[in-house]
């Protein structure tokens, strides 16, 4: 799910104020949860005053980013990508050649005076479509959706959406602004839009197991990519090349990766959010500073206001046994979620095929844009799983127990006061006991 493609080039965009940066859309910040539902009766239908193509555009060139691409025009004729930006100008060039190889090249519609790199471009990108995808370094995407919103354009928003608390509460302001002006928000939280997945929750949800009494989920792998370092790297390129290392930037891998885990629980629970939480994590196999500042392992009770607790644990261990799976334990049974099973006085297993998640969250977001269907903006429930999956990263820096309320009216805001190629935030790797919780 993380970006995979190799970049080279020592591209130096112009640097931007971060006061300038994040007020781009004049988002607010909103600490309250958001009130709406993640379907809306009323439809959105899309129009275009030039022709009825739907133009689409790409912030963040990686593998997630260009496979959005590509899933997108699968399931949408109309569809034609018309932009594309990201930070460095060779991600961009990487991609805009990986697409024009694939089966689609006849809706890449790209030209030179449309491919942006620097701190800018997804402002310009979003200028020119109707429909964004924001798949670029997680710490930006609040100020891309607020963009987005303020510009009245339908989001196709990458997991997470935010790195920090403050960033959840922005995006759960536009999300509420996108409601007001009909707009389509979809998460990249691709498992709720297979059907297997919601035929299970849907027999945890109708009392096939019982009350829920406790739950569980592992997300361990392996190792990912390193770009290394070049010379003529400034170290807030190096870090912003290499973001998976550094939590401002990705939040770390429970919530960068094992969000997905967090979130299928969160859906189990009815996207009620966890009381509260404590946590233990830290560096086994990640020792050298290339691994910048993030843990390589986390375990994190959640406990939920009525006793119940899930137990979630995540490492990312080169060469150790890999696991991802998710168990809902009932009073009449227990519910599988990864394996699509329900065991005990009902025997249940999904027996078809499970469709392609990826393309399916983009064949719904088009059918919302277009009017087919109700509007989805499924802007509450990925705030609250990326809020989650904050709450456990925090609780285990810290070695403290943290509130749900007190997390989401958090202040610990980790951006860099200026956004420039020069120095960029201090590495410090997180110690229990000693980080603060703001």
């Amino acid at each position: 799910m993380s970006d995979q493609v190799q970049s080279n080039s020592s591209n130096r965009p112009s640097s931007i104020d971060r006061r300038v940066f994040l007020s781009a859309s004049g988002g607010a910040l909103a600490a309250a949860a958001l009130g709406s539902t993640s379907l809306h009766a009323f439809p959105s239908s899309f129009h275009n005053s030039v022709d009825d193509t739907i133009r689409v555009g790409l912030v963040g060139c990686g593998g997630r980013g260009t496979g959005a691409v590509t899933n997108a025009l699968n399931v949408e004729p109309r569809a034609k990508l018309v932009a594309m930006g990201d930070l460095f100008g060779d991600r961009v060039d990487s991609s805009h050649k990986n697409l024009l190889d694939e089966d689609h090249a006849d809706r890449i519609d790209v030209p030179e005076e449309r491919r942006f790199a620097g701190w800018d471009a997804f402002e310009k990108v979003t200028d020119c479509c109707d429909v964004v995808i924001l798949a670029s370094t997680p710490h930006f995407r609040p100020q891309q959706i607020e963009k987005a919103v303020a510009a009245g354009k339908h989001i196709f928003a990458e997991k997470p959406i935010a790195t920090d608390a403050p960033g959840v509460a922005r995006v759960r302001e536009a999300c509420r602004q996108a409601d007001e002006k009909g707009l389509t928000v979809v998460s990249g939280l691709c498992y709720r839009y297979q059907d297997a997945k919601q035929e299970t929750i849907a027999r945890i949800h109708d009392g096939s197991i019982g009350d829920i009494v406790s739950l569980q989920c592992t997300y361990n792998t392996g190792g990912l990519w390193h770009r290394g370092r070049k010379d003529e790297w400034t170290e807030m390129e190096y870090q912003i090349r290499n973001w998976l290392y550094f939590h401002w930037l990705s939040g770390d891998h429970i919530t960068e990766q094992s969000i997905h885990s967090i979130d299928k629980i969160m859906w189990a629970m009815k996207d009620v959010p966890p009381m509260k939480c404590s946590a233990s994590g830290g560096r086994t196999v990640r020792t050298d500073e290339k691994w910048g500042d993030i843990y390589d392992h986390f375990n994190t009770v959640f406990e939920w206001e009525d006793g119940t607790k899930l137990f979630h644990s995540c490492r990312q261990w080169p060469g150790a046994d890999g696991e991802v799976s998710d168990y809902v334990y009932g009073t009449r049974g227990t519910a599988a979620i990864q394996n699509h099973r329900i065991d005990g006085e009902v025997k249940w297993r999904f027996d078809g095929s499970p469709n392609e998640m990826y393309d399916a969250e983009w064949k719904e977001l088009f059918r919302s844009v277009k009017g087919e269907r109700e509007r989805i903006n499924n802007g509450e429930y990925m705030c609250d799983s990326t809020l989650a999956s904050i709450l456990g990263r925090t609780c285990a820096y810290t070695g403290k127990t943290i509130t749900w309320d007190d997390m989401i009216t958090s202040e610990q805001d980790l951006a860099p006061p200026v956004y420039e190629f020069g120095p960029a935030p201090v590495v410090e790797v997180p110690r229990p006991g000693t980080t603060k919780f703001l």
